[in-house]
């Protein structure tokens, strides 16, 4: 009998490929017999982290391109295709938040919230999925069989708990969590819905995976408040989504479609 969990062959395209759970997505989908595209605007001479050492893995491609530009992402097509064939997977995986050491006009009042900044996010966060679903989920509707997998957050679901940065604010700082990131993630959510029903009877599942939050620099008083605010008492680790992201693109899933896959330590049941 197959195993319905078995990826191995098939090609998969992960943008922001290079990024730090990107690495960790085409590091797991390598592991498990894939043929994995690094798509990213970025180049590395070393790739990054789990990546590291894999730069002439015969299944590994990396390819630059732009999320918001559909011109660079068909060149990225075309490219796949010639070099590896056509996708079976993609993970919209790309995307930019205002990070806590960002300026201070980032994560001000909301009231002050540069244009700018909404402008940008909403362009890779949300033009980006949408561009790259045209280019590849196109690709893979025309072929008539595929997955993809949006990256959502639990702040596509829930608004993001200002008391998270109450140590900041004690020390004087003005500090709040912006709310254009959240606004893009949600977005997320419908689109998923669209497309899984416009691309329903051309075999093509489209599906969310919503995070919490990954346990990287951030201050020790950070992490504290975060974890105690999680069931599970902790972040996640930068590997504990890859097993969610190989079941959505495997057969295992085969009848999942349009939903949402939520993988937060319990953050939203409370």
């Amino acid at each position: 009998m197959t195993d319905p969990y078995s990826i191995e062959g098939r090609v998969v395209v992960v943008t922001g490929g290079l990024g730090q759970l990107g690495a960790q997505y085409g590091a797991s989908l390598l592991r498990a017999g894939a043929t994995v595209v690094l798509l990213d605007q970025v180049s590395h001479v070393q790739l990054p982290g789990p990546l590291s050492g894999a730069e002439h893995h015969p299944s590994l491609m990396t390819v630059r391109a732009d999320v918001t530009s559909r011109e660079e992402l068909a060149s990225a097509l075309d490219q796949v295709i010639a070099s590896v064939g056509p996708p079976q997977g993609l993970v919209n995986n790309a995307a930019l938040d205002s990070p806590p050491d960002s300026p201070a006009t980032e994560n001000g009042p909301f009231e002050d919230y540069p244009e700018s900044s909404l402008d940008e996010i909403l362009a890779v966060n949300i033009k980006g999925t949408f561009l790259a679903s045209q280019v590849f989920g196109g690709q893979m509707a025309k072929q008539g069989d595929g997955s993809i997998i949006n990256i959502c957050s639990i702040y596509g679901l829930v608004s993001p708990d200002q008391r998270l940065y109450a140590d900041r604010r004690t020390r004087g700082e003005i500090f709040f969590k912006p709310a254009a990131y959240a606004v893009s993630k949600s977005a997320l959510l419908n689109l998923t819905r669209y497309l899984a029903t416009y691309w329903a009877p051309s075999g093509v599942r489209v599906n969310t995976l919503s995070l919490g939050g990954v346990e990287r620099d951030q201050s020790s008083d950070f992490r504290l408040a975060y974890s105690q605010r999680v069931p599970l008492g902790r972040m996640a680790r930068e590997d504990e989504y890859n097993g969610a992201v190989r079941f959505l693109l495997s057969d295992a899933s085969s009848y999942m479609t349009g939903a949402n896959l939520v993988i937060d330590g319990g953050w939203t049941a409370w």
